[in-house]
């Protein structure tokens, strides 16, 4: 029997680096159904213990879970005939009950009315749900964050995660050298359940320490980066929020400076506006001077400082639709216009046996006579993008 089911955590004390999670989840539970919202999104990483913190809850208030997975009924008919009789029928056996819609993710949009009847649900329901998933920004939750409360499950640091390796261990009566159960610990990535895993296969072995890690990908794509920086607070986790996104750092730069304004306003898009200007300036020094030290500063103004500028009070929970940046798409255009007057200029220059160099540099009356005349156009064997060009500049 896999680790990770015979060492789930029982209790909530068992449960490690999600202490603030705990207390919001249990007053969720204990206050139903005076609390203004009647679920809960607990959201992020996959195996940062999400199910394991809605099975605990479970445990601790004395109540029946009922469990439904979202990849089983991804539309509307599904959830009628599935989820509403759970949310109208008492537990027969325990004090109270509690829905657990576990890997919301799998659920349908609008589309197919999943997320919809979703929402019609938790209007009628007579139990506290609890929802998860791995990325609730996605768009088609739109309208379901505004009728839950958002719970963040971070991903645990790697000495929190080296912690639970040992008490495993000790449970399974093994011992591992330290320095191998800190290579696990850091190759998960937060991934709690995948590190008990490796751990399992590195006891079965007769040199734990032979056990060959495969690199986890963990790679993230700049919308989620942006919403992790724009829309949770500065956290020792936010600094290593572009580490794992697969653009460069003067691409990243863009994408942060267009979609700004789209979440700040006041002094928070001031301060933001403020930290993006000490980026530019450590981004100048690395260049001219070579001082690439400077980097690790770049990234602090970029990722934490950018974050910071939010009022520390204040979490934005709305979805945010982010525009590629506005830059790169005008050097896109110029870039199009420019190969279009070269390709113009070549053909010109080939036809009346001229360089091409004296055809660029004479283009803007070389233009005006091939505009002027169709059959110049005809023998050039202009295309309509370039036409199209002549016409338009």
């Amino acid at each position: 029997m896999p680790w990770t089911e015979i060492h789930r955590p029982k209790k909530f004390e068992e449960i490690r680096g999600q202490e603030e999670a705990v207390v919001t989840i249990e007053n969720f539970i204990t206050n139903f159904p005076k609390t203004k919202k009647k679920a809960i999104i607990l959201h992020g990483p996959p195996g940062t213990g999400k199910t394991t913190l809605a099975l605990v809850a479970a445990i601790e208030t004395d109540s029946e879970i009922f469990e439904l997975n979202a990849s089983d009924f991804r539309n509307k008919t599904k959830l009628q005939e599935v989820l509403k009789p759970a949310i109208e029928q008492q537990s027969l056996i325990k004090k109270g009950k509690i829905i657990l819609v576990d890997e919301a993710d799998g659920i349908s949009g609008t589309d197919r009315g999943g997320v919809p009847e979703l929402i019609r649900l938790i209007a009628d329901t007579k139990f506290p749900i609890i929802i998860t998933a791995n990325d609730i920004w996605n768009s088609k939750f739109s309208a379901l964050r505004k009728k839950c409360d958002l719970i963040q499950i971070k991903e645990p640091h790697y000495k929190i995660i080296k912690d639970v390796l040992i008490n495993v261990l000790k449970k399974e009566k093994q011992f591992i050298d330290s320095d191998v159960l800190t290579k696990i610990s850091i190759n998960a990535k937060g991934d709690i359940r995948a590190a008990i895993n490796d751990l399992q296969t590195a006891a079965s072995l007769p040199d734990p320490s032979q056990i060959e890690l495969a690199e986890r990908n963990k790679e993230v794509d700049i919308f989620h980066a942006l919403q992790r920086v724009f829309k949770e607070q500065p956290t020792n986790e936010i600094l290593r929020v572009f580490d794992s996104v697969k653009l460069s750092m003067d691409n990243i730069i863009l994408w942060v400076e267009e979609n700004i304004p789209k979440e700040y306003n006041g002094l928070e898009l001031a301060k933001a506006y403020k930290a993006l200007a000490h980026v530019d300036l450590f981004k100048g020094r690395i260049y001219k001077q070579q001082y690439w030290r400077f980097m690790v500063y770049e990234n602090i103004f970029l990722s934490f400082g950018i974050s910071a500028a939010k009022n520390s009070n204040f979490s934005k929970q709305n979805f945010t639709k982010y525009n590629k940046p506005s830059r790169i798409l005008k050097i896109w255009l110029n870039n199009q216009r420019t190969a279009k007057k070269k390709s113009i200029a070549q053909k010109y220059a080939k036809l009346v046996h001229v360089g091409q160099k004296r055809a660029q540099k004479e283009f803007p009356i070389i233009k005006q006579i091939i505009k002027s005349d169709e059959k110049i156009q005809s023998e050039l064997k202009l295309n309509e993008d370039e036409i199209a060009y002549l016409e338009t500049h």
